[in-house]
């Protein structure tokens, strides 16, 4: 069940303040001292990771993104763990961020202040303190949600046992940044984006703008063995809708592909569900993300934690690649935390964490049970696939 929590005046690393943060959340299982799990959501993600019923206005993704994964005998079991999840500031699942409601009784728009990682993980430490649990088990989080979860590492390496950063890396890379970059411009050249002033029932949604920029999102999280085999160059037929976005002059000529049609469906359905200026707040914040920054280098910002750490990656993934795992856990080995890089073959992309959960839950299950020395944690440092949930091959698409 969804609950909020009203944390009072918030300054921002951005210098500016709101007067009273809202954090949307959801908790499961029972706290028992020493058994709190934060889960972090990926970019669009809301708090509701598990229990299929809907929580809000959370369809897609962030209706119960993670259900295989988080409730009772599961990887994250709730009968052992008290599990909490809170909607990020800046998004618009309840919490404080352009959509709310401002000082003024009218939505903030884009005079809500900037935010970042970092003020996410403080924003999550005020509402813990609010729940009376004053350290965790362990932190874990995908994607954006991973660098959520290494900023817990960084600002509060006293206050967590385990950290378990997926799918993730200490920074994006340029190649990415760019593909941000155009994303954010879809929304802000569609013209009733209107500067971010478009709230209330008489000015339209910047519903083109940002669903373009969700194609542009769909793109990072696939990759070229998964597109080629759900679409290929295949036509989408004739019965295919085509009134989502204008066509070119030629369009009738050449064919729709399969590939199209995906893109059209999910940039629609998504800019039903979530908020323009959100997307821009909330891909500036994961742009903005460095780890190192403010310290020499990604080991000397993990120098204070004492915990233990699992990087997980995926073959698949060129939003987040192997490489940058690998170079993530080397900072935490750098810095002397006991860490296992496991590594998953996966021709999924990007979205592998959310949808392989039979490849995921294992070594997540076992890292939270026994650290590094699970059974089923493998680290590629070492070369180890000795256990019995090595990782394997497995695609998306097979049956």
């Amino acid at each position: 069940m969804t609950e909020t929590a009203a944390l009072g005046e918030f300054e921002f690393d951005c210098g500016e303040s709101v007067p009273d943060l809202t954090l949307a959340y959801e908790a499961y299982g029972e706290f028992t001292g020493e058994n709190a799990v934060l889960v972090c959501h990926a970019l669009t993600g809301s708090h509701h990771v598990a229990g299929r019923r809907r929580s809000g206005n959370t369809a897609g993704q962030a209706a119960a993104w993670w259900d295989d994964i988080v409730g009772p005998g599961k990887a994250i079991d709730t009968n052992d763990y008290y599990v909490v999840c809170a909607n990020v500031p800046g998004s618009c699942y309840g919490s404080s961020g352009p959509a709310s409601e401002g000082p003024d009784g009218e939505p903030w728009g884009t005079d809500f202040p900037a935010v970042t990682v970092g003020d996410w993980t403080r924003a999550q430490r005020e509402l813990l303190d609010h729940l009376g649990i004053p350290n965790l088990h362990a932190v874990v989080g995908g994607s954006v949600g991973g660098m959520n979860a290494l900023e817990w590492a960084k600002r509060h390496p006293d206050h967590v046992d385990r950290v378990i950063p997926v799918a993730t890396g200490a920074r994006l890379d340029p190649q990415c940044l760019a593909l941000e970059a155009i994303a954010r411009r879809s929304i802000t050249t569609d013209p009733n984006w209107n500067d971010g002033d478009y709230y209330g029932d008489d000015q339209p949604d910047p519903v083109h703008g940002l669903a373009l920029a969700r194609q542009i999102g769909h793109v990072m999280y696939l990759s070229k063995s998964s597109m080629e085999a759900k679409f290929g160059r295949r036509s989408a037929g004739m019965d295919a809708t085509r009134d989502a976005f204008p066509m070119d002059p030629a369009s009738g000529f050449f064919p729709y592909r399969e590939v199209e049609s995906y893109l059209d469906y999910n940039g629609e359905k998504f800019a039903d569900r979530f908020d323009a200026n959100a997307y821009l707040y909330l891909t500036r914040a994961m742009d903005n993300y460095d780890l190192a920054s403010g310290y020499e280098s990604d080991a000397d910002a993990l120098a204070a934690f004492d915990g233990e750490a699992m990087v997980l990656s995926f073959t698949g993934d060129w939003h987040f690649t192997v490489e940058q795992g690998e170079s993530l856990a080397n900072g935490f080995r750098r810095a002397g935390t006991k860490t296992a890089h496991h590594v998953i073959e996966s021709d999924h992309g990007h979205d592998a964490f959310l949808v392989e959960p039979d490849r995921v839950g294992p070594p997540l299950a076992d890292f939270l049970d026994a650290g590094v020395r699970g059974k089923a944690v493998t680290d590629t440092r070492d070369g180890d696939d000795s256990s019995e949930f090595a990782p394997v091959h497995t695609s998306l698409f097979s049956d």
